[in-house]
């Protein structure tokens, strides 16, 4: 079971939209970057103009979609994972998916069907087919959109969480991969969910399952504040608000995580060809929760506290470099009925490295990708090969693919 994998949320790049509906410090990046020069902005696997056509009642409708393919390799093997179980090397489809949406108008809707896998680090593997049926399905996010004025909206139905600057799938970020407190944030979410801007200031809110729960007890936020065209701070915060006992997805809904609080601030700088966002990220389990999902009765309440500083750099028009370095700390210990968030243990704390040169010209794309992660696990946990004290894992990916 990918137990530290939740799936993570749609690029706003990709909707053309006139205001800003997706919160985080990519959708305030993605706000920023019309102020921009374009021709020296090389955003990674920035979606090319979508097609256009004529849909009868429906109106204009856009379409475009992504098809892409992955091979990693990593120095230890996960024994029990599963397909391709207990391998050090795979390749599969990372993204086969088409998108139509409509985006004028007081009635609106986004459509997203097809395959999709998504790898993060210090995790295990499974093949894409697995992924896609024991996630979000083969149309991982749909809504329709109820937008009265231009700066606010209301949208129900399976949406992308307010949570995180790391997106969901692989073609919406700057790594291949998602990194070590991505697994702490929540993804495509059941609910509704209201967006209002006013001047530099975004704000949204939604009622929704949380981690794909199925149990309609969640309440995330999100506010950014754009300061000017390079800088621009944002805070979200979400948390279930009652109890959930109940997993609706084997992978998507993890029960610690389902039931925790969790807060992140951050910034995001953007420059000419310089995109950074560094933030922090804080997370709590009660005991409760801890009693329930971990096997024990002397659960304690557990968080995890983690930061991460995520950089691009535009090299030319087609190339450029992505870098990421995380730390992520699990508290508690082994023997205080602490709970494992991080999937490396309580009282575990783990760093990573990852660096994601990219090219992509008209909607073709091709990158590469080295991840390093260290962590220090107590007795107990460790990655296949590993003394149970800790572990290291090193990991290669290539992928490419096409865009329209």
């Amino acid at each position: 079971m990918f137990n530290r994998v939740a799936v993570k949320k749609q690029c706003p790049r990709i909707r053309h939209r006139r205001s800003m509906t997706r919160i985080s410090a990519l959708s305030a990046l993605g706000c920023l970057l019309c102020f921009v020069n374009e021709a020296a902005q090389a955003t990674p696997l920035e979606m090319p103009s979508p097609l256009t056509f004529q849909a009868g009642p429906l109106g204009t409708l856009n379409v475009q979609g992504v098809a892409s393919g992955y091979a990693v390799w990593q120095d230890n093997k996960f024994a029990g994972s599963g397909n391709p179980g207990n391998k050090s090397a795979s390749a599969d489809i990372s993204n086969g998916q088409v998108i139509i949406q409509k985006n004028s108008g007081l009635v609106q809707f986004y459509l997203q069907a097809g395959a999709y896998n998504v790898m993060s680090l210090g995790s295990n593997f499974v093949s894409t087919g697995t992924f896609t049926q024991n996630t979000f399905g083969a149309l991982p996010v749909g809504y329709l959109e109820i937008a009265p004025t231009d700066n606010f909206n209301v949208q129900i139905g399976k949406l992308p969480t307010l949570i995180g600057a790391e997106y969901t799938f692989s073609y919406q970020n700057w790594n291949i991969e998602r990194g070590l407190l991505w697994g702490q944030e929540n993804a495509v979410n059941k609910g509704i969910q209201a967006n209002y801007t006013m001047g530099p200031v975004t704000a949204s809110v939604s009622w929704n399952d949380g981690f794909y729960s199925n149990r309609f007890n969640w309440v995330t936020g999100a506010l950014t504040w754009a300061i000017n065209k390079e800088n621009s701070v944002f805070f979200q915060a979400g948390g279930n608000m009652g109890h959930t006992n109940f997993a609706y997805s084997s992978i998507a809904t993890t029960p610690l995580q389902n039931n925790e609080s969790i807060y992140d601030l951050g910034y995001t700088y953007t420059g000419e060809n310089l995109l950074v966002t560094p933030y922090v990220q804080y997370t709590s389990v009660p005991a409760s929760a801890v009693n329930a999902y971990s096997g024990i009765t002397n659960g304690s309440n557990t968080s995890t506290i983690g930061a991460a500083v995520l950089a691009d750099y535009s090299l030319t028009n087609t190339m450029s470099v992505a870098g990421r370095v995380e730390y992520i700390a699990n508290s508690g210990n082994p023997n205080d009925g602490a709970a494992n968030l991080t999937g490396f243990g309580p009282g575990s704390h783990a760093w990573s490295v990852t660096v994601t040169p990219t090219y992509q010209e008209g909607g073709f794309f091709a990158r590469a990708e080295l991840s390093y992660v260290d962590a220090s696990m107590p007795t107990g946990f460790g990655w296949s090969g590993t003394s149970g004290v800790g572990g290291t894992q090193l990991r290669g990916m290539v992928e490419g693919g096409f865009m329209f």
